[in-house]
């Protein structure tokens, strides 16, 4: 017997994540903590981060080299005494017109100076033998003319004091961090991370190193998923298989309700006779069912668990394909995801590249081609873009977004999503 087909339109990918952001948004992760600078990769900002400094704090030398009076050098040839020595971290004296200082990159300009000549266009002059010129530092031939200015980054023109360097709702990345502690931040205010509990359904479902049984299949989902969310800053509770049946199926979202914030399943949201979600999340909160007009993936579940605290736990069903589930996950979940920890929402720029393939035959509905980035400079596309083919997914590195019925020809130009940036930006 066939399952009676939904007379419902399809929704769009847009009104679908404009849904999945409202419904997110009552959710939102309230719960801060502070960590460590050294500790912050890729949590999410809960509050600005302003500077305590100017950075630089003072001028300070880009280049190796000598700082001096530029007025003292008219002309390229001249010769000026070295009358003091100023690495990095050390203050040096005012200067003295008509001398120069040797100064090393980071250092700090002494006062009077008002530029830096780079080493390669000067030529030491030892000190002449009994005369200890200097202290022993000789002098220097400047063989070019200074500009005013020139080789000294200014105090505070990268940072101003007080200046807001980071902003709410930013994942910290790498030069993140190094720019929190160029201000002074040794520790930072963060979102505690989401904490997302995953199960899937399905009495054919195995897991690798059993026997695998006629009619079953490994679970890719379980690990697809778990890594995904993980990748994406999550604390993840993994509840493994559950069996299709209405009354684990209730159980497991009791379970997994308790202490999550987010419940995503793999499998089981389709409309079939042995589906149990649907009733199972009607039974323990809100459901809605949406088919949505992309390929790969179609149908999506949203809803809420209650909690035995009267709150509620938001849930996602995914479909069971593994590259349905993928896609669907890296476009919709992260979504509500970015919602939970106050982030803005909405897929990433996509960036214009080049098609070195043709797709004669588009679907009706809007597409995500598995595509790799080539040396040439364009996309090349994988073979096989079935559901079930995750070797496409592992080839690929980004996604190709196609408009409904769009062909694609060699030349054309087409919207290219990283898959780096739709897992954690």
């Amino acid at each position: 017997m066939t399952a009676p087909r939904d007379p419902r339109p399809l929704l769009s990918l847009d009104d679908a994540l404009a849904l999945l952001a409202d419904g997110a948004a009552p959710f939102r992760i309230l719960q801060t903590e502070s960590v460590s600078t050294f500790d912050g990769l890729g949590r999410v900002l809960a509050a600005e981060v302003l500077s305590m400094l100017d950075v630089p704090p003072e001028d300070n030398t880009a280049m190796d080299g000598y700082a001096v009076h530029s007025a003292d050098l008219r002309v390229p040839g001249v010769v000026l005494p070295v009358a003091q020595r100023i690495p990095a971290g050390v203050v040096g004296a005012p200067l003295l017109p008509g001398t120069a200082a040797r100064i090393f990159t980071g250092g700090q300009v002494p006062a009077g100076a008002d530029a830096v000549v780079m080493q390669e266009q000067c030529e030491a002059v030892p000190a002449a033998s009994g005369q200890g010129q200097g202290q022993g530092l000789g002098s220097v031939r400047v063989n070019t003319v200074p500009v005013h200015g020139q080789w000294i980054r200014r105090r505070g023109e990268d940072v101003r004091v007080g200046a807001t360097v980071l902003h709410r709702g930013e994942r910290l990345t790498p030069q993140a961090l190094g720019l929190a502690a160029s201000v002074g931040a040794a520790t930072l205010p963060v979102v505690r991370r989401p904490r997302v509990a995953l199960f899937s359904t399905g009495d054919e479902l195995m897991m690798p190193g059993e026997p695998l049984r006629p009619g079953a299949i490994y679970n890719s989902n379980r690990f697809t998923l778990r890594a995904l969310f993980q990748a994406a800053g999550c604390e993840v509770g993994d509840l493994g298989i559950v069996p299709d049946r209405l009354d684990a199926t209730r159980e497991a979202l009791r379970r997994a309700a308790v202490d999550h914030d987010l419940i995503v399943t793999s499998g089981g949201v389709s409309v079939g006779e042995e589906d149990h979600l649907k009733p199972a999340v009607e039974a323990e909160g809100t459901l809605q069912h949406w088919q949505i007009a992309i390929k790969p993936g179609k149908p999506l579940a949203f809803g809420t668990v209650r909690k035995p605290d009267g709150h509620a736990a938001l849930f996602v069903g995914l479909p069971g394909n593994p590259v349905s589930s993928f896609v669907t996950a890296l476009l919709c979940v992260t979504q509500v995801l970015r919602a939970l920890q106050g982030m803005p929402v909405g897929l990433p720029p996509a960036l214009q590249l080049r098609a070195d393939f043709d797709w004669p035959r588009p679907d009706k509905r809007r597409e995500f081609l598995r595509v790799r980035l080539n040396d040439r400079g364009g996309l090349d596309l994988f073979p096989n873009q079935s559901s079930g083919v995750l070797t496409s997914a592992v080839w690929a590195d980004g996604l190709l977004d196609n408009p409904a019925s769009q062909a694609i020809r060699v030349g054309d130009t087409v919207r290219f999503l990283p898959l780096s940036q739709l897992i954690a930006r």
